[in-house]
């Protein structure tokens, strides 16, 4: 994808064709600005509808992506470079499981929820905890994954009662604008949801700066630095989805066809431009040779091209900048000693098309092994044993996802709680992303909060505890002032009382609180002698 501004518009351009799809505005600070404060007032209305009104509402937008599907499909296909089926399956028809799933759960997330008591001691009050709406949500989305990406936290920030400001991928504008067209499906109040459309440099530092209230971005680990450091300034809350590179490990005893495919499919898939794409395939010594048989005759079978024709096995790379950083990855892997087993058929090696390709003899010194790559590349590497691998996969600073490949799936799980990673998947890889249910995110430098599932929804509300007195009769509570050398042995009863260490000190301590109850009925004196309150019966 190359996206040129000209005249203050962005220019979207098909990266597999070199043509032009259209033309985007572009707007000013100022404008942000002035977006986000109009979100504000119509937030306020918003966030008192009912929420089963607010759901009823936001699934309008899942039978506009049923009727409208080939135009949506085709958009994402056309400005991101993806095939038209990976379009489909990984983001028309995920973002519809979404908006099915998140509008028939949100009632039950948003019910307040009633603590119990922590002991007697607290029997008296009653906490009762709400999930209340930030205001303005700011989302910044990447364009790897231009509708489903945005479309998630979109649909439960909204549920929640927020108001919503989308700056999507400046290389995919139109994907951009297929949201705004399918979130009108809800008609949703005037300025409860906006796009805007700036420079990404600018986009984190107008939002934060004008006053959004939460701000979910996807990208990479140095932008989420800087928007944290930058969010510090005024203590706004972030969620972060910064990357990865995932491993995946094959045990001696797993599925080798299954395992195969599976690399191809979560390996290459948008030609390896997934932040939780495989990247290392660490397989046991002992099937390294059946198993490196199996991928080279799937990979070498794939077939890179023109991702409208519906028999292309893997479109092109997005930017030209990203496919130069796969070329560097792979040419510092082949200089460093490692050894090309098999790369797919390709019409050109380049910009925008790049061969899928399977690296061997790679050692942890590699860009490939240390960095995420971002693209069409698998390095497979042979361990002697499952512990050997697992501290391989965690060997990185990035830990979004990684997966488990085994026939003996108990075994799978418990090798799955090792890795340093917010999603494990055991026989599969990439498909939580899918799942609207599975919370969303990582560990280490792949970022901060979840996206997806209850806990994305929860991470777009703020909890505010209400606390009710069951005893509004009484007149005081004995830590209240006037103190006394009587009081204070009255409430060194209680703790004796019930966290005495025997029986004879919990029955000393329920003596000498006794006298606690008389003191907690007698009304308080407004008037004042020498100073202090007086009690009177």
């Amino acid at each position: 994808m190359q996206t040129a501004i000209i005249s203050e518009k962005l220019v979207s351009i098909n990266p597999a064709t070199g043509e032009t799809l259209g033309e985007v505005a572009i707007q000013s600070v100022a404008e942000v600005a002035d977006c986000i404060e109009r979100a504000r007032q119509a937030q306020k209305h918003w966030s008192q509808i009912p929420m089963r009104t607010r759901a009823h509402q936001l699934r309008q937008v899942g039978k506009y992506l049923v009727t409208h599907t080939d135009q949506i499909t085709d958009t994402i296909s056309r400005e991101n470079g993806k095939t038209r089926a990976e379009a489909l399956a990984s983001e028309v028809l995920t973002a519809a499981m979404a908006v099915d799933y998140y509008t028939r759960m949100a009632p039950r997330w948003q019910k307040p929820g009633r603590l119990g008591m922590s002991s007697l001691m607290s029997s008296y009050k009653q906490s009762t905890v709400h999930r209340v709406p930030y205001g303005v949500v700011g989302i910044i989305s990447p364009w790897n994954y231009p509708f489903a990406i945005p479309f998630h936290e979109i649909i439960l920030a909204l549920l929640a009662g927020n108001a919503v400001i989308l700056k999507g991928a400046s290389e995919t504008p139109l994907v951009t604008q297929e949201i705004a067209e399918a979130l009108t499906a809800a008609s949703l109040p005037d300025d409860l949801f906006a796009v805007v459309t700036l420079p990404g440099h600018q986009a984190g530092p107008a939002f934060l700066d004008h006053g959004v209230d939460k701000l979910n971005f996807t990208g990479s680990v140095a932008v989420g630095k800087f928007l944290m450091a930058k969010a510090a300034e005024y203590l706004t809350p972030l969620s972060l989805e910064l990357g990865g590179n995932d491993a995946m490990i094959i045990c001696a005893d797993a599925n080798l066809k299954r395992a195969a495919a599976g690399a191809v499919w979560a390996g290459l898939q948008n030609a390896g431009q997934a932040c939780g794409s495989i990247e290392r395939i660490l397989v046991h010594e002992e099937v390294l040779d059946p198993f490196l048989q199996e991928l080279q005759s799937q990979v070498g079978a794939l077939t890179v091209g023109d991702p409208q024709q519906p028999d292309t096995g893997m479109g092109v790379i997005t930017t030209r900048s990203q496919w130069q950083t796969i070329k560097t990855h792979l040419d510092d892997a082949v200089q460093r000693g490692a050894r090309i087993l098999v790369q797919s058929k390709n019409p050109v090696l380049e910009y925008p098309f790049f061969p899928a390709t399977v690296l061997v003899d790679v050692t942890p010194d590699m860009l490939l092994m240390r960095e995420e790559t971002f693209g069409p590349l698998l390095a497979v590497i042979p361990v002697k044993d499952m512990e050997t691998a697992v501290e391989l996969a965690n060997a990185t600073s990035l830990g979004l996802t990684g997966s488990i490949w085994t026939n003996d799936r108990l075994r799978g799980r418990v090798l799955a709680r090792k890795l340093a990673a917010g999603v494990v998947t055991v026989n599969d890889h990439l498909i939580s992303h899918g799942l609207p249910e599975t919370p969303w995110g990582g560990f280490r430098e792949s970022g901060l909060g979840r996206t997806h599932g209850q806990e994305g929804f929860n991470s777009m509300t703020q909890l505010q505890t209400v606390v009710d007195d069951r005893l509004p009769f009484l007149h005081r509570y004995p830590w209240w002032p006037p103190y006394s050398a009587a009081q204070y042995d009255e409430l060194k009863g209680v703790l004796n009382l019930f966290f005495g260490s025997s029986w004879s000190a919990r029955f000393r301590g329920l003596r000498a609180a006794s006298g606690l109850l008389p003191g907690m009925l007698k009304k308080i004196n407004r008037k004042h002698e020498s100073g202090m309150i007086k009690m009177v019966s």
